[in-house]
């Protein structure tokens, strides 16, 4: 059965990565498992047609067979339970490898959100210049505390798992902000996710949409 997902045929980073079909994308390549892709415009995802895979209108989404699925969290747990290397053998790892995709969706994403949400979609209100600063304490302080989980290690615990998957994914989009660059050992983290090749072929490839779209950027 050959895997369909869903992405922008314009994304609204211009191909960056930062887009969340990135994420799946890179877990399919480090599975070595092939995929095809849906492209969907913002008009598009909603319609009924889009909205019976995803009901927030958003992508990416996930077919196999009989079998849709929505939410990145979700989608890459499903990967990583049907497809090795991304899940160790042994089973404390493995469910240690589960715990920090939660804690990248659950307790470092929300406050990363928050600063794009106070800087594009209220950038505009009275209160946006006294909230900024608030909102990037916040995020110093999460980052702060997993660069000291971290340390000198490569990555999060042992071996690459799904769960450095998403904690890059979720850390790339600091970088536009230079929040990224206060701390060097989460940046080299995240340097070393962007330098495996899987992550290169998925870039690469949402690159490629974007960059044959001439109005993209």
């Amino acid at each position: 059965m050959t895997i369909v997902i869903t992405a922008f045929e314009r994304s609204p980073d211009g191909g960056q990565g930062l887009a969340r079909d990135t994420r799946v994308r890179w877990a399919l390549e480090e599975v070595g498992q092939p995929y095809e892709v849906r492209l969907v415009s913002l008009q598009a995802k909603m319609q009924p047609g889009h909205l019976s895979l995803h009901p927030f209108g958003l992508i990416p989404t996930f077919e196999e067979g009989d079998l849709a699925l929505f939410e990145t969290g979700a989608i890459i747990f499903h990967i990583a339970e049907h497809h090795a290397g991304l899940f160790p053998d042994d089973a404390s790892a493995r469910a240690r490898a589960i715990t920090w995709m939660f804690a990248a969706l659950n307790t470092v994403e929300p406050p990363i959100l928050e600063l794009v949400t106070v800087k594009i979609l209220e950038g505009d209100k009275p209160w946006a210049e006294e909230r900024l600063p608030l909102v990037k304490d916040r995020i110093r302080d999460r980052m702060a505390q997993l660069s000291a989980r971290l340390g000198d290690a490569d990555w999060l615990d042992g071996a690459f798992s799904a769960g450095d998957v998403m904690m890059v994914s979720v850390l790339l989009r600091l970088r536009p902000s230079g929040l990224l660059d206060e701390f060097p050992e989460l940046a080299a983290y995240v340097a070393r996710g962007e330098a495996r090749a899987a992550y290169k072929r998925a870039f690469a490839a949402q690159w490629a949409i974007n960059a044959a779209d001439p109005q993209a950027g």
